[in-house]
């Protein structure tokens, strides 16, 4: 049995997962739209991280079943969330002012690239793409202590995703701290991508076959 058989990749919910053991008791954390929405539902309860929401949401918990939904409680992304003791709403204004303002510890986003020196592209995959606008994500990734990113190691044409040098548009330079992916754990360091921890089954010589940067291994 060959490498890419045996190896058992995480899906997206052990990828988000993986992402909230790894955030520390006490951080503020924005949780961007898409994959990144689903960490907060891995927190556990007794830990506490305050997670705020770019439109006006701080102190969300996890997702509601379907029949406890608040109509009126969203996240950015327009999916039902819940609000933890002590929550609050905010005016969207003073909700960016959290931002800009650097008292994000953390940000988690989805991307299309990222590079190994931190560069993201995370809005659009050519310059005449259908995206309106960036949204809030340059001002996430510029005003937030920590970015890191998860997202499927590879684009669905098999592309890599983890770069030597993105050709999207980039969201911001220099950015991302650390990322997540189905095959493993990478940070981002002055030499590049080195390798924190690889999924189940995922040898070296198949993560580095799926990546278009240099991976570092610590043996």
């Amino acid at each position: 049995m060959d490498a890419v058989t045996e190896a058992k990749p995480w899906n997206r919910l052990q990828m988000a997962e993986r992402v909230a053991q790894d955030i520390p008791e006490g951080w503020y954390v924005n949780l961007g739209i898409g994959m990144p929405t689903t960490v907060a539902d891995y927190v556990p309860l007794d830990r506490e991280v305050v997670f705020h929401s770019e439109n006006g949401v701080l102190g969300m918990g996890p997702k509601p079943p379907e029949a406890e939904r608040d109509p009126w409680l969203i996240n950015a992304g327009k999916q039902h969330v819940t609000l933890r003791t002590g929550g609050s709403y905010v005016h969207h204004a003073d909700s960016f002012a959290m931002i800009r303002g650097g008292h994000l510890d953390l940000c988690v986003l989805g991307a299309f690239q990222v590079a190994d020196n931190g560069d993201i592209a995370n809005w659009a995959t050519s310059d005449n793409d259908s995206a309106p606008a960036v949204g809030g994500a340059m001002d996430l990734a510029a005003g937030a202590k920590r970015l890191w990113v998860v997202m499927d190691h590879n684009a669905k044409d098999g592309a890599a995703k983890l770069v030597k040098q993105c050709t999207y548009p980039l969201t911001a330079p220099g950015a991302v701290k650390r990322v997540f992916t189905n095959y493993g754990v990478f940070d981002v360091t002055p030499a590049g991508f080195e390798v924190v921890e690889l999924a189940p089954g995922v040898s070296r010589e198949l993560v580095q076959a799926k990546t278009d940067a240099p991976l570092i291994f610590k043996d």
